[in-house]
Parts: C-alpha cells; structure tokens; sequence
C-alpha cells in the first residue's frame, strides 16, 4: 500500500538559511500524541465525545478512519473540533450467526494507530484486517499481537507485522499478561487504553530491562484518568486497568510540544528567541523535556501561563544528554548539535532504529553529506558540531542542490532538516510532504518564522 502524499506537496524543498538571530512567535497546531488517544478513548466511551483543538494531520486522520471503519462516528468541524459518536461493543451477528462482515484499517506509517487500535478491534467481536505502507511492514508488532493473544484473540500474521488480522468473536477475556516493551512504549499504552474493555480488565506487567518514552505512558495514564477508567500502577512496571467501559470526554488538546521543539531549536542555532503561545504549565508531553534540552546547549526558557519563551546563547555549549525517555526529539537535538562546538553524545535511542525509520542510521548519514562528523554507535550518536548560522547574503553551499537532505518517509528528519538548513545555504529537504504525519503545515510556517 502506498504512502499517501498530498498532490500539491513538492519533490522538494529549499528551506530558508538563518539571516540573522530568528525571533518569532509560533502557534503550534494541538498534539499527536494526545489528539490519538483521545480519539481511541472516545470511540470506546459510553456517550458522545468533544475533543477541541484536534491536530488534523496523515496520522490523526488515520485514526479517525480506522475508528470509522470499526463502527464509530467521527465528525470534524471547521475549528478543529471533532464530535465522536462511540462504536458499539454488542459483538452483533448477522443472520447466519456470524460476526459482522470484515473491517479493513489502513495504518500507514502512523505507530499509534497500529499498535493501539487492534485491542480496540479485538474488543469490537469483528474480524479486522491491518495493513500500512510498505515502510511500516519492518515496525516491531509481536510484542503487542502475541499479548493479544494471550489475552484471547485469534491474531493471523505472516511474520508478526503488518499486515494482520485481528479477531476474537468472543470477546476479550483480559487478566495478567507479562510483555518485553523495550522496543517501544506503544505497546504498553495500547493495551492500557483499551484493557477495561476486556471482561476482567487488565493487569499488565514490563518485564524488560529498559522501558523508552516513559512520558507517553504517563500520558496514556492521564488520558484514561480523564475519561473516569480506573487505572493504578502500583509498583513501577506494573499496571492495574478495572473493567468499564471510558466515559463521555469533552477535551481541549494541548499544543504539540514535539512539533514546536523544532522552532524553539532555530532560537537556539542563531541566538534568536522564540515563543510558542499556550505551553502548558503541567503536561505529560514529552515534547516538555525541550526546556532542559535548551538550557543543556546554553539557552534561556521563561514559562508562563501565557507560554514558553526560549532565547538562544552566545555561543553553544556540547552535551551529554540520556535522550531514552524523550526518543522523538533526538532528530530536532542531533540538529542542533551539528551547530554547537565541540562533541555532544545523544544516549539511550537504540529504539529509534524502530521507528519510522532507523533513525540513527538516517541522521548519521545525513549529516555525513552536509560535512559534520558523527560516530553511530548500538544506541548513541556522537555529534562534533561544525555548522554556523548562516549569515544575510552568503551564498549557497557547494553542492547543496544537487544533494537534498533525504527524510526517509519520516516527519522528524524533515524538522531535523530545517534546522541544519539554517546553517547550509541552498540545502533541498527531499519528499518535504512526509511532514504531514504530524504537522502539515510545517514548511509554511517555518518559512513564515525563520524568514528567507
């Protein structure tokens, strides 16, 4: 199945070089992560749902089909607001006594929606089939398809990835299960967002030796917390979800922090400053850890309740920085340090080579072609930073146009991209419509801030 791209996007893009410090105030669209797991819970709730400032984007919009395709009713309005009937759970049958006919779920490349909706499926009674994009057929997916399983669904697949079918005509029995989330965290919030579905909840138990991206869990905790499931982790790595079915939510969503990481990082490269409006004050966002990235490379955040102002420093400074619960803002950090003096080490990301590419791979590569050193280890990157902000009227790099920064069908190499074009004058991110998954109108509004 082929990655949809949006028609009107171009082959490339040559994004803007820094002209001097960047100052602007950016809107940031709402969040991903959170406008995902709303949707899910919203789908499962017991009555109609609002959920205010959704992101509309490749990934979001997946969600709400593959909802649709369940049987829920999603409805967006002009203001970004979604009104979700839920989908019913009465595992009806037709006249022969079988269950309803096959649903059918395009995943694309989107990790929320593969990993978090089969146990949503599953709880449906209806036989539901998963495929993706060619990309995302190498995405670990046995983790959470053997614990569906265990738990009483009939999974058929292949090699234990896309595609798979789904499918427990009796309902979901639910109990203990044991699992290895070292590959990613996705697994665990997958079966917590749909455990009380099961007929005796869920107790769910990490049995790995690391656990990645520990905010989206908690994330996935609050969500649930808001939607009234009765959810506990009473020792760490073990976690508690009570039968019962979510109740109605009516949601603003936060804006996407992980998205805004990127405009904070031009502050930071050209000892500019930046504000993103509405940063929350409390948040389980990963995308929040920025503000100790930015002071680790030298720079200034003030946060208000009016939102976060990041000031770029003299001179960056190299770091030493355990990225391992804050995976997905390795790509727009390892940009950043191409620019700072000095060898900065990015550690704990080994399960970036499971993402929507082998991230480390992909940044190590890249950056080789645009002339900065990086040594690429199981799960680190060592970055010596050797770009400068380019200054008004340079000329473009030799070479720039005819070797594009590939993205590799990966939203955050586009972000990462940008940030390494402020210093490359002329340097074309390639397939730019991949940023879509999360933030569709990232090159605009980067071209918009950063200037030309």
């Amino acid at each position: 199945m082929a990655r949809h791209v949006s028609p009107d996007a171009p082959a490339r893009w040559q994004a803007p070089a820094a002209s001097g410090p960047v100052t602007a105030e950016v809107r940031v669209p709402g969040s991903k992560s959170l406008t995902n797991r709303y949707l899910l819970l919203a789908a499962a709730a017991d009555a109609d749902s609002v959920i205010r400032n959704a992101l509309d984007s490749r990934d979001t919009r997946l969600m709400a089909e593959a909802l649709s395709a369940l049987g829920a009713g999603v409805s967006p309005e002009a203001d970004g607001t979604l009104r979700i009937t839920p989908l019913p759970l009465t595992r009806e049958t037709g006249a022969d006594g079988e269950p309803t006919a096959e649903a059918r779920v395009d995943c694309g490349l989107a990790g929320t929606v593969m990993r978090f909706v089969p146990p949503l499926a599953a709880a449906t009674g209806r036989r539901v089939r998963f495929d993706g994009d060619e990309q995302a057929y190498t995405r670990p997916m046995s983790t959470i398809l053997d614990a569906l399983e265990r738990l009483g669904a009939d999974v058929s697949s292949e090699h234990g990835t896309l595609p798979f079918t789904v499918h427990a005509p009796a309902g979901m029995r639910g109990g203990h299960i044991e699992l290895d989330a070292s590959a990613s965290s996705q697994f665990v919030s997958g079966l917590l967002l749909s455990g009380g579905l099961c007929d005796l909840g869920v107790e769910l138990v990490h049995t790995g030796a690391s656990l990645p991206s520990r905010p989206h869990i908690d994330m996935t905790l609050e969500v649930l917390a808001d939607a009234g499931v009765h959810v506990s982790e009473p020792e760490s790595g073990r976690w508690v979800v009570e039968p019962g079915r979510p109740r109605a939510l009516d949601v603003t969503v936060e804006p996407d922090l992980s998205n805004a990481a990127a405009f904070l990082g031009a502050a930071l490269v050209t000892g500019g400053s930046v504000r993103i409006p509405h940063w929350p004050i409390h948040t389980t966002q990963a995308g929040d850890r920025f503000r100790q990235i930015a002071e680790a490379f030298g720079g200034s955040c003030a946060l208000d309740r009016s939102g976060l102002t990041v000031q770029g420093p003299e001179r960056l400074e190299a770091v030493d920085l355990d990225m391992s619960e804050v995976g997905e803002l390795t790509p727009v950090t390892a940009a950043v340090a191409a620019f700072a003096p000095g060898t900065s080490v990015l550690r704990g990301i080994g399960h970036l080579r499971g993402h929507e590419t082998d991230r480390l791979s992909a940044l190590a590569a890249e950056f080789a072609r645009v002339g900065v050193e990086v040594a690429e280890g199981p799960d680190s990157l060592a970055i010596t930073g050797s770009l400068t902000a380019a200054a008004a009227g340079s000329t473009p790099a030799a070479g720039a146009r005819e070797l594009p920064w590939r993205t590799y069908a990966d939203h955050r190499m586009v972000m990462a991209g940008a940030i390494v074009a402020l210093g490359a004058p002329g340097l074309e991110i390639d397939d730019p419509g991949t940023v879509g998954k999360t933030m569709p109108a990232f090159p605009e509004l980067w071209t918009e801030s950063v200037g030309s």
